[in-house]
């Protein structure tokens, strides 16, 4: 593993963990706020999600919102994706993370329109900063799912200018902070949404 990736990775999760519960809970709410005004999330009628794990943007206000969610269960070093509702069951799944019943229906790529993308940073070019299992890495590299649209999901002191790359990450679409919504497109910059 790259140790610059490593103690960047490292660093900026022992400050996302320092955040106090009202500072989580306010930056995860404005976030909503900037993501529910993306002209990505408002055309979109399927979206896969994520439960938030670790202190990441809690996301879970804008799930009442919509009757199409997708949740990931991590199955043999890929994520498996499931139609999920408010009210269906949730269980601890691998490392801990909440991971919806694996009886629910499953979702294939092409009954999805957008894809919210947990991450310990991003940075202007779209780069993201995982945790290091390479599950999304290998979603990505499928060409059914590459060309479905992402949005990195991070809290503002984690989007960055610029992070180390491999030569097998993939550039995500665009980025959501509290503080703004990015588009990751070289052409466009960053339009703030408050």
């Amino acid at each position: 593993m790259n140790l610059e990736k490593k103690t960047l990775r490292r660093s900026l999760l022992k400050q996302r963990q320092a955040l106090s519960i009202e500072e989580w809970r306010e930056k995860s709410d404005r976030l909503c706020m900037n993501l529910q005004a993306s002209p990505q999330f408002i055309s979109a009628r399927t979206i896969l999600t994520y439960f938030s794990f670790r202190q990441e943007p809690d996301l879970s206000s804008l799930l009442e919102m919509r009757s199409s969610w997708g949740i990931p269960r991590c199955v043999d070093r890929t994520l498996v994706w499931h139609r999920w509702q408010p009210g269906d069951p949730l269980l601890p799944g691998a490392y801990g993370i909440l991971e919806p019943d694996s009886q629910l229906p499953q979702l294939v790529a092409k009954e999805i329109d957008l894809i919210l993308v947990p991450a310990v940073a991003c940075d202007d070019r779209g780069y993201r900063l995982g945790y290091g299992g390479g599950y999304y890495d290998r979603l990505f590299a499928s060409p059914e799912w590459a060309s479905i649209p992402t949005i990195g999901i991070v809290f503002e002191f984690a989007y960055l200018p610029e992070l180390p790359v491999e030569p097998w990450d993939k550039p995500l679409d665009a980025v959501c902070t509290e503080a703004g919504f990015s588009s990751s497109q070289t052409d466009v910059s960053p339009v703030k949404l408050y």
